[in-house]
């Protein structure tokens, strides 16, 4: 309030504004409200709260809490829910009222199929809601707006996160003084009461085009805006995560798409087997005479939602209205509430099209009802609706989601017009508050802090030390290693960027050293996608044979403690051109040359076979290899970390393809040679029982190599758990020159487990593995005397300790058990063949895995 006092200084104006406000408040009652059961004290949601007399009214959320206001001074709120006696009590109003009721069942024909069922034994046999339910199953493929032959409309969007449940306390803390302004945006959420501060916009306008044969849809973004933190995070990222968030929900789908998870629908062909559904009453909604059914899980703990729909009573069974949730027991991690509020009319009378469409999701990081959080509410308004009227077939080509050039540019004059209706003050005050926040030099230092701890790397200026988890690392052939690195930022430049690090091992006493240069061939910087470059770089480094690692660096100092022996590894020097250019069609190009220079250490040596049988031995192989890579993954989506992305993993597969050719006399190059590569994952959900991701992968090296150039599979001798290598492989165990593996993981996201009465209270999840390679080694790459291939690796003993896979494939499986504190994750993981190699385990290992997911 202390711009007011000092814009209003005179007395008698600020006493007048005072009164003014109060009088208003006098005039509004809040109400906070709770729902229960009055013998067993638990909380009831999606009960329906009206104000009598009035068309105002509510449902709780998934915690039985609800919110009104109402000019009313002494409102009458009327509480009702199937299996219950209604309640009716009047409040005493003109200021904010916390209320419960507690409500007490009733002995009527409806408490049989009661939505909490716990008492009488649930049936479908003979259930009217039952019937209803396979009425509008029967009949969805006709209500749906995918039945017509044309629609096309003009879409506004606007997503909005908050800090929620706000306290005083909070307020007042000494760190955030400087911060103080960003107070005066507070405001009280409609849907929770509870009060909320602004911290994200977006806004996005579009039109929308849909044509039946051949399907077809396409969206057309004409403006996009939203609030952003500068170079500190992906602002690209977090909006298609928020998007993976925040999808379209269409009650109509078997399988509904939020947080990146996928749940069963109420109207899904199964959906009887795992819901259970209640007749509450009927009711007229816009004129027409409508069933509301009421839906909620067998196992509240399954991940289904819950909540009621109007069904019209005629020979359409069309969905009118739906509003769900979750249940408070559901396993799903950080979701306080969750609601989706959807209405239906009819539209030229051609058909039902969405006319609301609002989703809400409260996030607390331990679940508590009332402990700030962040509140995220999507909401969707549709106008100029156009049915069955073609469309040119022109409109759909190119992408399904076509972002026009200016989009991010419109200016406010755009947005004033475009906007489906305004924004309020405190919404406007989103934008200026958010750059105001980020001038402030204390915001600065904290995301400088943040973004060090986080992604390891400090800024100074156009450059960044980092990452600091590769500053200290140790191996039994450095020992003790040292390193300092760093890169450029797009502050320094937007079309260059450069990155270089020095390293040094105190056992080997040798220095070890990178540097590239990346150049950006699109009008924005290399970290931004769709990336387009150029690279060249130069590596003297030490690598274990056959570890490439996608998303950290080797010399990770978490990736130092490893289990059994670690003394095989060569010193590579290598040259790298790589081209890149990647396309919003999901199409990558990749083309790169390498010049690597492999020299053994510790254990390993390159040893070829003499006529006398003695060996001989080789001081380093040398390889110049082109590679073409092709990879395509239609509708991929990721946050871009400063050295790494995270994929936001969707229901569409990827598939990638690479050929190298090896080339002799290129540079030194010892050998020609062809490698064809052959990669591809999907994940397939299965709700309710969770989803199976699987990998496939194959390989085949024309020409006689040497084992260093061959496959040398991927192992793990590390304590974490990695799901694309073999976590109970040596390094160096397995080499083939042609193969084929398949990954298979199934997630039951707690399907089992929330069936157990004890276990159940501790949300877990349980998943199994299976990880199969078959492999050979053909006659022409083993070595003799007469080829000059690289002998085998031996151990210490002078004992084979590399070996093809001719015999049998490798297996292995694992039982694991993820959610354990809603990050942790424990396989047990068990080795099926291959049990008499050396330094091989044939009990059951225990593996570890860091993983944050709802």
């Amino acid at each position: 309030m202390s711009a007011y006092f000092k814009i209003l200084k005179p007395l008698l104006v600020l006493t007048l504004l005072v009164l003014t406000v109060s009088s208003v408040f006098a005039q509004t009652t809040r109400i906070k409200g709770k729902v229960i059961d009055a013998k067993t004290g638990e909380t009831l949601p999606f009960v329906n709260v009206s104000i009598m007399g009035t068309k105002q009214g509510t449902q709780t959320d998934m915690n039985g809490s609800f919110y009104l206001e109402t000019p009313q001074l002494k409102p009458t709120l009327r509480v009702a829910f199937v299996g219950y006696s209604p309640e009716v009590r009047e409040i005493d109003g003109g200021k904010i009222v916390s209320v419960t009721f507690k409500l007490k069942t009733q002995n009527t024909d409806l408490q049989e199929v009661t939505v909490k069922g716990k008492k009488d034994k649930y049936r479908n046999k003979d259930n009217p809601a039952v019937v209803l339910i396979r009425k509008v199953i029967e009949h969805k493929a006709q209500n749906r707006k995918e039945s017509l032959d044309f629609y096309q409309y003009n879409k506004y969007e606007k997503l909005e996160f908050d800090l929620s449940n706000v306290s005083e306390k909070f307020r007042n803390k000494r760190s955030l003084r400087k911060f103080d302004f960003v107070f005066n945006h507070l405001d009280t959420s409609q849907i929770t009461g509870k009060v909320n501060l602004p911290m994200y916009l977006k806004e996005t306008i579009s039109d929308v085009y849909f044509r039946k044969l051949p399907e077809n849809k396409k969206e057309v973004i004409k403006g996009e805006k939203m609030t952003g933190l500068g170079n500190y995070v992906d602002n690209n990222g977090i909006k298609l995560y928020l998007e993976a968030l925040y999808q379209d929900v269409n009650v109509y789908d078997n399988n509904i798409l939020l947080l990146a998870t996928q749940f069963l629908g109420p109207t899904a062909p199964v959906s009887p087997q795992f819901y259970r559904y209640v007749i509450i009453d009927t009711t007229a909604f816009k004129g027409t005479k409508c069933v509301n059914l009421g839906f909620s899980p067998r196992n509240s703990n399954d991940q289904l939602f819950q909540g009621t729909m109007l069904i019209s009573l005629d020979s359409s069974y069309a969905i009118r209205k739906v509003q769900m949730g979750f249940s408070k027991d559901i396993n799903v991690n950080f979701v306080t509430d969750l609601r989706v509020s959807q209405e239906y009319d009819f539209i030229e009378n051609e058909g039902l099209m969405l006319t609301k469409d609002d989703l809400a999701i409260e996030f607390n990081l331990l679940k508590k009802e009332n402990g700030m959080g962040l509140f995220g509410q999507r909401s969707v308004s549709y106008k100029d609706y156009i049915i069955n009227k073609t469309i040119e077939k022109n409109i759909f080509e190119g992408l399904k989601t076509d972002i026009q050039k200016d989009a991010e540019k419109r200016d406010d004059a755009f947005w004033e017009q475009a906007r489906h209706h305004s924004l309020s003050s405190k919404e406007l005050g989103i934008y200026s508050m958010v750059d105001s926040v980020k001038k402030v030099p204390a915001f600065q230092r904290v995301m400088n802090t943040a973004t060090f701890l986080l992604e390891g790397y400090k800024p100074m200026g156009g450059f960044e030390i980092g990452p600091v988890n590769t500053f200290y690392s140790f191996n039994p052939i450095e020992g003790f290693r040292a390193r300092i690195g760093g890169r450029t930022t797009p502050t320094f430049s937007e079309r260059m960027a450069f990155e270089t690090y020095a390293a040094y091992g105190f056992r080997d006493e040798r220095y070890k050293y990178f540097a590239s240069a990346t150049f950006s061939l699109t009008d924005h910087n290399t970290y931004t996608y769709p990336i387009k470059h150029f690279r060249i770089s130069y590596q003297n480094e030490i690598k274990i044979p056959g570890q490439e690692l996608q998303f950290v660096q080797e010399d990770n100092f978490l990736l130092s403690f490893k289990r059994g022996q670690n003394n095989k590894m060569t010193y590579n020097k290598v040259l790298n051109l790589d081209y890149l250019n990647e396309s919003k069609t999901g199409l990558t190009v990749n083309i790169n040359f390498k010049n690597i220079r492999q020299t053994p250490t510790g254990s390993l040596y390159f040893n070829t076979l003499q006529n006398d049988g003695t060996l001989k031995s080789a001081p380093e192989i040398i390889s110049s290899e082109l590679m073409i890579g092709l990879r395509y993954a239609p509708n991929e989506q990721f946050y871009q970390g400063k050295n790494y992305r995270i994929p936001i993993i969707n229901k569409y597969p990827s598939f990638q393809i690479r050929y190298t050719l090896g080339v002799k006399g290129l540079l030194d190059g010892q050998y020609n040679f062809h490698r064809l590569v052959a990669y591809a994952q999907k994940r397939i959900y299965i709700p309710p029982i969770g989803y199976t991701d699987v990998a496939l992968e194959g390989g085949k090296t024309f020409n006689p190599l040497p084992f260093a150039l061959l496959t040398i599979h991927r192992a793990n001798q590390t304590y974490a758990y990695q799901p694309e290598a073999y976590n109970l492989m040596n390094f160096l165990e397995f080499v083939s020159d042609q193969y084929a593996a398949v990954f298979i993981d199934h997630h039951f996201n707690g399907f089992i487990f929330n069936k157990l009465p004890i276990i159940r209270k501790l949300k877990l999840r349980e998943v199994i593995t299976f990880k199969g390679l078959m492999g050979k080694l053909s006659e022409q790459n083993k070595a003799t005397a007469e080829n000059g291939l690289l002998v085998m690796p031996t151990d210490e003993n002078g004992k084979p300790s590399t070996f093809s896979l001719e015999k049998k494939p490798y297996m292995e499986v694992s039982f694991g058990i993820e959610n354990i504190f809603k990050v942790l994750r424990l396989d047990l993981v068990k080795r099926l063949s291959y049990l008499e190699n050396p330094n091989v385990s044939a009990s059951p290992t225990i593996r570890f895995r860091m993983r944050f997911d709802f």
